[in-house]
């Protein structure tokens, strides 16, 4: 059963520089929300767009570009779907859920970009498997093979801890899909375009909670405190770019994070201002040799937390669902 979430209540039609033998498969990438969720008959989410490597662009680069950008959104739904039945209270519940489904239709659709760029980046699957490559991606590859943030990926702690990493996570990636909106690439714009919407709401959330949280009893405000004593080290990671991230930007396609940085920045200084929450000083969560999220280098949590959302999918690569 397709669950309703708020993106699926009148869509605005959202108009991407496209060119006008493609404008309707874009619209319909847009605004169709089949193409934002998991479904059962495999259908290629980006059926009938035209996934052509922009001139001048390298495909390699482009297609990982996009792995890192879809882990993020795919560990991090992963993480708020655990929520589901553990929130404070059903609204919340609920809330979570959709904002965690809305960060899945953007791993989907960014998946399956990556794999349209350079098939190459796919696990081989065994001989008759009707996995499509966007699952190929999410279920048959190891932890050092996804390049997503650590912020994404750490384990849930409390409401507190949920709503502080919302708040840090959409902060960064509005600004960057709303960059990514004017990407030379035109299925990267059309999805950031969609995506911009969604981010909104998700930082409209999460800031509300903030504020409320921060404003609320002393309990709720310490537990507030200890998520971000823990969260804000991973905050530096999210603006450190990646040569990948670095070589697309400058091929017009993708955004260099370290350009977003005084305003996702700028952003949350008012969140907190409006807390009256002042904002740890740490020192970030070191790498090894330089090496982070985007090169592979993870927690053990992601480790643990792929081997129980791989798990069905590995026991039966040639199932249907």
């Amino acid at each position: 059963m397709t669950q309703p979430t708020h993106s699926s209540v009148n869509p605005p039609v959202i108009h991407t520089h496209v060119p006008d033998d493609h404008e309707s498969a874009y619209d319909g990438l847009l605004v169709n929300d089949s193409h934002w969720a998991f479904g059962t008959d495999f259908e290629d989410p980006l059926a009938g767009v035209d996934t052509t490597v922009p001139d001048g662009v390298d495909a390699r680069a482009l297609a990982t570009y996009c792995l890192m950008l879809g882990d993020d959104a795919l560990v991090l739904s992963q993480r708020l779907a655990e929520w589901c039945s553990n929130a404070p209270d059903l609204e919340e519940d609920i809330a979570l859920a959709n904002i965690a489904l809305d960060l899945l239709g953007q791993a989907r659709l960014l998946l399956a970009r990556a794999a349209a760029a350079d098939p190459a980046v796919v696990p081989t699957l065994p001989e008759g498997s009707p996995v499509p490559a966007e699952d190929a991606l999410a279920f048959f590859r190891e932890a050092g093979e996804f390049r997503n943030v650590r912020l994404a990926e750490v384990p849930n702690g409390d409401f507190a801890e949920a709503v502080a990493r919302i708040l840090l996570f959409s902060t960064w990636r509005l600004a960057l899909f709303e960059g990514l909106a004017r990407s030379r690439d035109a299925v990267l714009a059309a999805v950031a375009a969609k995506g911009v919407k969604e981010l909104a709401y998700h930082r409209d959330f999460a800031g509300r909670w903030f504020v409320t949280l921060a404003q609320g009893t002393e309990e709720s405000r310490r537990r507030l405190a200890v998520a971000l004593e823990g969260l804000m080290p991973l905050w530096p990671e999210l603006f450190t770019p990646h040569p990948i991230e670095t070589q697309v930007a400058e091929a017009g396609v993708g955004v260099d994070p370290a350009s977003v940085a005084e305003e996702a920045d700028v952003v949350l200084e008012q969140v907190f201002a409006v807390a009256d929450v002042t904002r740890p000083d740490r020192p970030p969560l070191a790498g090894i040799q330089r090496r982070t999220g985007r090169d592979g280098l993870h927690t053990e949590a992601l480790s643990r937390m792929l081997a129980e959302m791989q798990v069905v999918a590995r026991a039966h690569p040639r199932g249907t669902w």
